[in-house]
């Protein structure tokens, strides 16, 4: 029979990423209990009722816990620590101010738009999954985390105009069709290239995440850049929370280099929720279908990483054209079949994602005293 002090040995490996050492540590293990068929309820303490990284105490503890033998389920429950017991977690840990509770709190979920490769369509899909999910009704912000490639702002006709700056020295992002965008395309002369290296590109998305005021959301979606470099570790380092959502066409050539993209998330232990089929086939004007990619990369990949297939997206002429029109196909056609397809990939997202607990958390920035570069504000 598995004891309490064997389930707290074990939920020392669960470390509080903001305040950087195990619960136990922090005296957030509230309470332990064990049933006799190897039940263990477990409760932790909170910081704070809307604690950003709850999912993650959810998960830990209960992986954690179930690795004591004898243990065959974990309920976790949770409660919040009282004002006495933040102000002795505060003397402990040597802190006169308050403790954190995430930049971005006010989001709900993170979305990392990612492809193992370049050419398949992610920045278009990720401007008109943006516009699916606001057309259902929620708050929806889109970062261009695409710095040398940017174009979410043209997909939205947002151009090339300043983001204004609010009294609180906060960006403000620009809005189009009731999603905020938020891009390096803001900040440089049009259709300039953006030459930067690792630490430039480190701050520039802390302050994309940090220094622009998203309000509430839903979701945010991030548009990353092909491959497995800079951008995407920069990310998995600022939002532990995040998810990816794997873009790859039906091609096997495609769907291998994706899979690399997924493996750089395992890596850096981000949960991959889903894969969606980019260029499934074209669909000409009379309704004919050419599998111009083939077939069947998107569900193989899927089926590999185990997650869901949320749609098969095909490529329509009215989808090219209307993201160079700077309004996403979902808002001006939703009938087309490429949108339907966003549609139902949007629905399938709102379906895995929960709503009612915020999973952002943002470190802070590690390279700015190293390059001491901050984005230019309007104004």
């Amino acid at each position: 029979m598995p004891t309490r002090d064997d389930v707290m040995k074990a939920l020392e490996a669960v470390i509080d990423p903001e305040l950087r050492q195990s619960i136990v540590e922090l005296g957030m293990v509230r309470s332990i209990e064990i049933h006799a068929n190897g039940v263990a309820d477990i409760m932790v303490s909170l910081t704070t009722a809307g604690c950003p990284v709850r999912n993650h105490f959810q998960t830990s503890v209960a992986g954690e816990a179930r690795k004591v033998e004898g243990i065959t389920h974990v309920n976790v429950s949770f409660d919040v620590l009282s004002d006495q017991e933040k102000g002795s977690l505060q003397q402990k840990l040597g802190r006169s101010g308050g403790l954190p509770t995430g930049a971005l709190a006010r989001v709900d979920n993170v979305i990392c738009v990612g492809s193992g490769k370049g050419g398949v369509g992610k920045s278009t899909l990720t401007a008109n999954l943006a516009a699916a999910l606001s057309a259902e009704g929620k708050r929806v912000g889109v970062l261009d985390a695409d710095v040398w490639g940017y174009s979410i702002p043209r997909m939205f006709g947002l151009g090339s105009d300043r983001p204004p700056v609010s009294p609180q020295k906060k960006i403000l992002p620009l809005e189009a069709g009731g999603v905020k965008v938020m891009s390096i395309g803001f900040f440089v002369a049009e259709d300039s290239a953006v030459v930067w290296r690792g630490p430039m590109l480190h701050k520039a998305l802390t302050q994309f995440l940090q220094d622009v005021d998203w309000g509430a959301l839903d979701y945010l979606l991030i548009d990353l850049p092909p491959g497995t470099g800079d951008v995407s570790m920069t990310l998995a380092q600022l939002l532990p929370q995040a998810r990816f959502l794997i873009v790859t066409t039906p091609q096997p050539a495609a769907q291998k280099v994706a899979r690399r993209a997924a493996e750089m998330a395992h890596k850096v232990s981000l949960e991959v929720a889903a894969v969606v089929e980019n260029m499934s086939g074209f669909t000409a004007p009379d309704g004919e279908r050419y599998p111009i990619f083939g077939e069947g990369g998107g569900q193989a990949l899927a089926d590999e990483l185990d997650v869901p297939l949320l749609a098969r997206v095909p490529l329509t002429m009215p989808l090219r054209e209307q993201a160079d029109a700077g309004t996403p196909l979902v808002a001006v056609d939703p009938d087309d079949p490429a949108a339907q397809a966003v549609r139902q990939a949007a629905r399938g997202l709102i379906a895995l994602m929960p709503m009612d607990l915020p999973v952002l958390h943002v470190e802070p920035p590690a390279a700015e005293a190293a390059t001491g570069m901050s984005l230019p504000m309007a104004g």
